[in-house]
């Protein structure tokens, strides 16, 4: 009897050995199985072999997912796509962890157009998968391709308090706030005075009508000039200007610029105009050229920009290069913003050398200050108060060579103040 029961324990044993090597050896043969398919889906594109192999990699273990994924992703490839709709949602349906799952039948609704559908899915997705910065950006997607740009604001800014140092997000809102639907009044006035005897003070300000609206914005504005020396008025005078930003498609605009006056405390005439493109991680470029038409002279300036977004700084650089007479002017300009609430709430840092087209106190000067050395450093602090006032004060210091060899130092202090209608 004992021989007996120990026949059958070995019997037992062996079969369930052979059984377990059974099992065994084709685990290995499905995952070899399922290497081939992806080897021939994503190396060879061999398709139809892939969805043979995937196929019949579900015959022999149903329970094994991954073969579905990849009978979808070959389908969704070869553009049948209800197919692949069957699939992805048969993953992820049996085993919401599949985050590819998700992806790609998102990626299938967008293809298709079904907005609806494709946030549906993301919202599955993200419950599922809270950590997962890449479908929060899939539904960011969803409203940009649907031109929905105030559901699309008011996403980003979701977005931005999980992510404060995300660069992108930071230049996408600065250019949705920019085409918020708005109207401004403003002034504008600064007060230059001179370490030179008898010289200064400079006295300049501007009234000025802002439009803004989802195309892009329209600015006028009216300034006046008078500069003072030895306690007396020497020469005043108004000039008219107009700008505007046109925004040419979602990560690029355009800046104009056109200005005249009939007196000399202004150049009679200035153009500018600038292309600005946007770029993955916060960059930005830009390139333009400026025009400035004065009583004795004509000056031309390429303007070569690049800016950057980091976390809450803006960084920019811009460089001009100035001609006139076949003698060639360069000028710096390094322009740092640090961002609060909105793109009215920040604090300025500037650093430059020489003198460009875009210094509007000193503009009148421009002829004859291209050609000499200046340094300057400012500041300054401009703040969005019961979103109706905005306001701001800068103050810079200019070391300026006044003629060769000769220095003053200038500071002006800059107000100012505008009212959103």
């Amino acid at each position: 009897m004992i021989t007996n029961n120990k026949k059958i324990l070995t019997i037992l044993t062996y079969l369930i050995l052979l059984l377990n090597y059974s099992l065994f050896a084709q685990q290995i043969d499905t995952d070899n199985l399922l290497k081939e398919a992806l080897h021939e889906t994503n190396v060879e594109q061999n398709y139809p072999s892939a969805l043979k192999k995937s196929q019949l990699g579900i015959k022999l273990a149903p329970d094994y997912l991954d073969f579905y994924l990849l009978s979808g992703r070959i389908y969704q490839i070869t553009q049948k796509k209800d197919s692949a709709r069957y699939y992805f949602n048969y993953v992820i349906d049996r085993n919401p962890k599949y985050e590819e799952a998700f992806l790609y039948l998102i990626n299938l609704n967008l293809e298709e157009k079904k907005y609806n559908e494709a946030e549906i899915t993301i919202n599955q997705a993200l419950q599922n998968h809270p950590e997962n910065k890449n479908f929060r950006y899939k539904k960011l997607l969803v409203y940009q391709l649907e031109n929905n740009e105030q559901k699309e604001y008011d996403y980003v800014k979701i977005l931005e308090l999980q992510y404060p140092n995300d660069a992108e997000l930071k230049q996408r809102i600065f250019i949705l706030e920019t085409k918020n639907n708005s109207e401004r009044i403003g002034i504008n006035y600064s007060y230059t005075a001179f370490d030179r005897k008898n010289y200064g003070p400079w006295h300049l300000g501007s009234l000025q009508y802002i439009r803004q609206r989802n195309w892009g914005s329209l600015i006028g504005r009216v300034s006046y000039a008078n500069r003072f020396a030895s306690g007396e008025s020497i020469i005043d005078g108004v000039q008219y200007e107009a700008e505007s930003y046109l925004f040419t498609g979602k990560k690029s605009y355009s800046y104009l610029n056109a200005a005249y006056s009939e007196k000399a405390v202004f150049p009679k005439l200035k153009l500018g105009y600038s292309y600005f493109q946007n770029f993955s991680n916060g960059w930005e470029a830009d390139l333009g050229i400026r025009y400035v038409k004065t009583l004795d002279a004509d000056f031309t300036t390429a303007v070569v920009g690049i800016g950057k977004y980091i976390g809450s700084y803006w960084i920019n650089l811009k460089s001009y290069i100035q001609s006139n007479n076949n003698s060639i002017y360069p000028a710096f300009t390094l322009t740092s913003r640090y961002y609060f609430d909105t793109q009215f709430d920040y604090l300025s840092l500037i650093a430059g050398y020489g003198s460009s087209p875009d210094e509007r106190s000193t503009l009148g000067q421009y002829e004859n200050r291209v050609s000499l050395n200046s340094y300057r450093i400012g500041g300054g602090y401009f703040k969005l108060i019961n979103k109706n006032f905005l306001t701001g004060i800068q103050l810079t210091v200019n070391n300026q060579e006044y003629t060769p060899h000769l220095i003053q130092n200038e500071i002006e202090i800059a107000l100012m103040f505008q009212y959103k209608l």
